[in-house]
Protein backbone atom coordinates (compact mmCIF):
# COMPACT_ATOMS: atom_id res chain seq x y z
CA UNK A 1 0.00 0.00 0.00
CA UNK A 2 1.28 3.46 -0.90
CA UNK A 3 1.75 6.09 1.74
CA UNK A 4 0.26 9.55 1.26
CA UNK A 5 3.75 10.96 0.74
CA UNK A 6 4.51 8.55 -2.08
CA UNK A 7 1.14 9.25 -3.71
CA UNK A 8 1.65 13.02 -3.68
CA UNK A 9 5.27 12.78 -4.82
CA UNK A 10 4.36 10.28 -7.53
CA UNK A 11 1.63 12.64 -8.78
CA UNK A 12 4.16 15.44 -8.94
CA UNK A 13 6.66 13.32 -10.90
CA UNK A 14 3.94 12.00 -13.21
CA UNK A 15 2.62 15.45 -14.08
CA UNK A 16 5.77 17.59 -14.12
CA UNK A 17 6.25 17.60 -17.88
CA UNK A 18 8.17 20.88 -17.70
CA UNK A 19 10.76 19.42 -15.33
CA UNK A 20 11.06 16.31 -17.48
CA UNK A 21 11.61 18.41 -20.61
CA UNK A 22 14.50 20.20 -18.87
CA UNK A 23 15.99 16.92 -17.60
CA UNK A 24 15.56 17.67 -13.89
CA UNK A 25 15.38 15.06 -11.14
CA UNK A 26 15.35 15.15 -7.34
CA UNK A 27 16.02 13.22 -4.16
CA UNK A 28 14.23 13.86 -0.89
CA UNK A 29 16.83 13.86 1.87
CA UNK A 30 14.21 14.05 4.63
CA UNK A 31 10.89 15.81 5.10
CA UNK A 32 11.52 19.48 4.36
CA UNK A 33 14.88 18.94 2.66
CA UNK A 34 15.59 18.05 -0.97
CA UNK A 35 18.36 17.94 -3.58
CA UNK A 36 17.22 18.81 -7.11
CA UNK A 37 19.53 18.04 -10.07
CA UNK A 38 20.15 19.12 -13.65
CA UNK A 39 23.02 18.75 -16.11
CA UNK A 40 23.28 21.76 -18.42
CA UNK A 41 22.73 20.85 -22.07
CA UNK A 42 22.97 22.87 -25.28
CA UNK A 43 19.20 23.46 -25.15
CA UNK A 44 19.64 25.29 -21.81
CA UNK A 45 22.06 27.90 -23.13
CA UNK A 46 21.07 31.55 -23.65
CA UNK A 47 24.45 32.51 -25.14
CA UNK A 48 27.11 30.37 -26.78
CA UNK A 49 28.45 29.64 -23.28
CA UNK A 50 26.06 30.52 -20.44
CA UNK A 51 22.84 28.93 -19.23
CA UNK A 52 19.60 30.89 -19.40
CA UNK A 53 18.63 32.20 -15.95
CA UNK A 54 15.16 30.73 -16.42
CA UNK A 55 16.61 27.22 -16.33
CA UNK A 56 18.24 27.90 -12.97
CA UNK A 57 15.05 29.60 -11.75
CA UNK A 58 13.06 26.49 -12.73
CA UNK A 59 15.53 24.30 -10.84
CA UNK A 60 15.17 26.54 -7.79
CA UNK A 61 11.37 26.55 -8.00
CA UNK A 62 11.37 22.75 -8.15
CA UNK A 63 13.70 22.44 -5.16
CA UNK A 64 11.70 24.94 -3.12
CA UNK A 65 8.41 23.28 -4.04
CA UNK A 66 9.43 19.69 -3.31
CA UNK A 67 11.06 20.74 -0.03
CA UNK A 68 7.73 22.31 0.90
CA UNK A 69 5.64 19.38 -0.34
CA UNK A 70 7.74 16.91 1.61
CA UNK A 71 7.16 18.98 4.76
CA UNK A 72 3.34 19.03 4.53
CA UNK A 73 2.39 15.73 2.89
CA UNK A 74 1.44 14.13 6.21
CA UNK A 75 -1.25 16.79 6.60
CA UNK A 76 -2.64 15.87 3.14
CA UNK A 77 -1.47 19.24 1.82
CA UNK A 78 0.32 20.39 -1.30
CA UNK A 79 2.10 23.70 -1.88
CA UNK A 80 2.09 26.51 -4.40
CA UNK A 81 4.61 29.27 -4.93
CA UNK A 82 3.63 32.64 -3.48
CA UNK A 83 6.94 34.32 -4.28
CA UNK A 84 10.65 33.79 -4.30
CA UNK A 85 13.73 35.95 -4.71
CA UNK A 86 16.83 34.70 -6.45
CA UNK A 87 20.38 36.02 -6.46
CA UNK A 88 22.41 34.78 -9.42
CA UNK A 89 26.03 34.71 -8.24
CA UNK A 90 27.87 33.00 -11.11
CA UNK A 91 27.00 31.57 -14.53
CA UNK A 92 26.43 27.90 -15.31
CA UNK A 93 28.01 26.48 -18.46
CA UNK A 94 27.51 23.58 -20.87
CA UNK A 95 27.85 20.19 -19.11
CA UNK A 96 27.82 21.74 -15.62
CA UNK A 97 26.17 19.47 -13.08
CA UNK A 98 23.99 21.55 -10.77
CA UNK A 99 22.39 20.63 -7.47
CA UNK A 100 19.81 22.86 -5.82
CA UNK A 101 19.51 22.21 -2.09
CA UNK A 102 16.06 23.21 -0.84
CA UNK A 103 15.27 23.41 2.88
CA UNK A 104 12.19 24.47 4.83
CA UNK A 105 13.36 27.15 7.24
CA UNK A 106 10.00 27.80 8.89
CA UNK A 107 6.69 25.98 8.65
CA UNK A 108 3.48 27.62 9.73
CA UNK A 109 -0.08 26.34 9.43
CA UNK A 110 -0.44 27.84 5.95
CA UNK A 111 2.83 29.50 4.93
CA UNK A 112 6.30 28.01 4.58
CA UNK A 113 9.59 29.90 4.25
CA UNK A 114 12.03 27.83 2.17
CA UNK A 115 15.65 28.48 1.19
CA UNK A 116 17.68 27.13 -1.71
CA UNK A 117 21.36 27.17 -2.62
CA UNK A 118 22.49 26.07 -6.09
CA UNK A 119 25.95 24.55 -6.46
CA UNK A 120 27.97 23.51 -9.51
CA UNK A 121 29.19 20.04 -8.53
CA UNK A 122 31.86 19.72 -11.23
CA UNK A 123 33.39 23.11 -10.36
CA UNK A 124 34.30 22.31 -6.75
CA UNK A 125 30.72 22.92 -5.55
CA UNK A 126 30.84 26.58 -6.58
CA UNK A 127 27.81 28.45 -5.25
CA UNK A 128 26.05 29.94 -8.29
CA UNK A 129 22.66 31.05 -6.91
CA UNK A 130 20.73 31.59 -3.68
CA UNK A 131 16.98 31.91 -3.21
CA UNK A 132 14.40 32.42 -0.49
CA UNK A 133 10.73 31.71 -1.08
CA UNK A 134 7.29 31.80 0.48
CA UNK A 135 4.94 28.92 -0.27
CA UNK A 136 1.27 28.38 0.47
CA UNK A 137 0.25 24.99 1.92
CA UNK A 138 -3.33 23.88 1.30
CA UNK A 139 -5.45 20.72 1.59
CA UNK A 140 -5.85 18.54 -1.45
CA UNK A 141 -8.11 15.66 -2.40
CA UNK A 142 -6.18 12.93 -4.19
CA UNK A 143 -7.96 11.91 -7.39
CA UNK A 144 -6.91 9.42 -10.04
CA UNK A 145 -4.77 11.13 -12.65
CA UNK A 146 -6.07 11.47 -16.19
CA UNK A 147 -4.06 11.77 -19.35
CA UNK A 148 -4.47 15.00 -21.31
Amino acid sequence: MKTEKNTLIERYVENNFFGKSLGMDFKIIKDGEVDYFITIKKEHLATPHATHGGVIAALIDGALGIAGLSAVHQENKVVSTVEYKTNFLAPAFLNDQLVAKGKVEQKGNRLLIISCDVFCVNRENKLIAKALGTFNAYNVNIRPSTSP
